[in-house]
């Protein structure tokens, strides 16, 4: 009988219906694809438990010594977590706790004038007020961090007995913090307007008012939105709002910086939805996803788009946060599904081989390796996992499935015998088949069958679709499976 291979592209494509996934994976978690074989991501060891909150916003950096640090936010406070000891709160005296959740401003500016009873709370709806998140980067060796719905900029100077306090003169009201290229920190929605971006002087945190004698100065963005995250590409610092994009770049005196906008309707979905790599920056919007390479902004063709914007809780969506795998050059954003208010799933692309990838793990942000040899991952328990460690999984499931698979044009029933597999170690991964006769038709499902050279199995069916279970705590490998197939006819 002839051998059929199942020589399937890299990646997850999941958008329109399951026939148009054909002859692609279709569903996976917790499995990536290198040179179009496919493997299990890396696993996580537990760190240290930095707070019982969820952290919204990450940064590591080390100081002048070599000593290393990660800072983390949350709703109630910040915190810092050294290379060797135990995380310590720097809370600023004064700072305003914020929102553990996205919730509804059912009341005063909650909604369109005129819609409700002057005095009466609305009895639901209203505008969606975000989760606090910060911002967080080293300004030199020390920290400097700004929450959205607190506002103050901070900076912690990196004595553990101190808590972190606010940088004099600087701006309040602010909604988020960049510290740029050239060691300016940029004050993003500055002073309770959400379109203003102003900087202090080079090298000189205090002085923020513009004069003759210094390089502080301010600029409205020309736009309809609100700035939601600044972010540093290369030569440039990029500002997204929540519809468009724009470019920051240092000129010198007596302008500093020149702003333009490289980007319409591209929006950013949350207040940390953007990561940087190596060749530009990549963004999920509210309904596609895109990237910037130092030119203009492009939209990045996504194949699972229509199940990732569906999937998602819209309500809760100011919890996106991206984080970049530099080491696998990998994008990964962790988003709230439908059925959950914290994010609970994720989405990655891989830009050197440009295909994407979907799975579960409940992640609330993130710092990449660099400072540290192992990305640190934050849990919405507040706990830091070492993320790409071996291959301790918790337990969780490791799986990719296919589209449907058929002889020729699908006119034809097909019978399966026997497959031969393709792995590293054989025994590793098991494998399951489902049967239908018809799109959307009743499945069946055969096995899961433990791979021997070859694999005995007996099924028919006109669509085909397999599934692939790696097993926890293996470093396995899965290629080019062949199956022993014979053409049975029309049923």
């Amino acid at each position: 009988m002839p051998l059929t291979p199942l020589q399937i592209p890299s990646g997850v494509f999941r958008n329109g219906t399951d026939m148009q996934s054909a002859g692609r994976w279709r569903d996976a978690s917790l499995v990536r694809w290198s040179n179009n074989v496919m493997q299990p991501v890396g696993g996580w060891t537990l760190r240290s438990t930095i707070t019982s909150d969820p952290i919204r916003g990450t940064h590591a950096w080390r100081d002048l010594s070599g000593d290393r640090f990660i800072a983390a936010g949350t709703a109630n406070g910040l915190f810092i977590a050294p290379a060797s000891g135990t995380p310590v709160a720097i809370t600023p005296t004064g700072y305003t706790a914020g929102n553990v959740d996205a919730t509804s401003n059912r009341g005063y500016s909650g909604g369109t004038y005129g819609t409700a009873y002057y005095g009466v709370q609305r009895p639901e709806g209203g505008t969606l007020e975000d989760c606090t998140s910060w911002s967080v980067d080293n300004w030199g060796e020390y920290l400097v961090a700004c929450a959205n719905t607190d506002g103050y900029i901070y900076e912690w100077t990196l004595n553990t007995s101190n808590p972190a306090v606010i940088v004099s003169n600087a701006p309040t009201d602010n909604l988020g913090i960049l510290v740029t290229e050239e060691r300016f920190i940029f004050a993003l929605g500055a002073g309770g307007n959400p379109r203003k971006v102003q900087w202090c002087d080079r090298e000189d945190n205090t002085t923020w008012t513009a004069a003759a004698t210094n390089e502080a100065g301010d600029l409205e963005l020309q736009t309809s939105g609100r700035i939601m995250q600044g972010i540093r590409v290369r030569s440039q610092a990029l500002i997204l709002t929540d519809i468009d994009a724009h470019t920051a770049s240092y000129q010198g005196p007596p302008f500093v910086y020149g702003f333009e906008r490289v980007g319409s309707s591209c929006g950013a979905i949350s207040r940390h939805a953007a990561a940087a790599a190596d060749i530009g920056a990549f963004w999920m919007g509210r309904e596609s996803f895109f990237m910037y390479r130092g030119n203009t902004v492009e939209a990045l063709p996504c194949d699972v788009a229509d199940y990732v914007f569906n999937d998602i809780n819209s309500d809760q969506k100011s919890k996106v946060h991206a984080v970049t795998n530099g080491r696998h050059s990998e994008i990964w954003w962790f988003y709230p599904s439908s059925s959950s208010t914290e994010c609970d799933k994720y989405v990655s692309y891989n830009y050197r081989e440009g295909h994407w990838m979907i799975g579960d793990l409940d992640r609330t942000s993130g710092v990449d390796n660099g400072v540290f040899e192992n990305p640190i991952w934050f849990s919405p328990a507040g706990k830091a996992y070492n993320q790409e460690v071996a291959q301790n999984h918790d337990g969780a499931s490791i799986f990719a499935e296919s589209g449907p698979i058929s002889i020729g044009a699908g006119d034809q029933v097909m019978s399966v015998t026997q497959m031969i597999p393709d792995e590293k170690t054989q025994g590793q991964v098991t494998t399951s088949f489902k049967t239908r006769f018809y799109p959307n038709d009743t499945e069946r499902t055969y096995g899961p069958f433990t791979m021997s050279n070859p694999t005995s199995m007996r099924f028919v069916g006109r669509q085909v679709r397999m599934r692939v279970i790696g097993s926890d705590l293996n470093d396995w490998r899965f290629g080019i499976p062949r199956l022993e197939t014979k053409a049975r006819g029309g049923r």
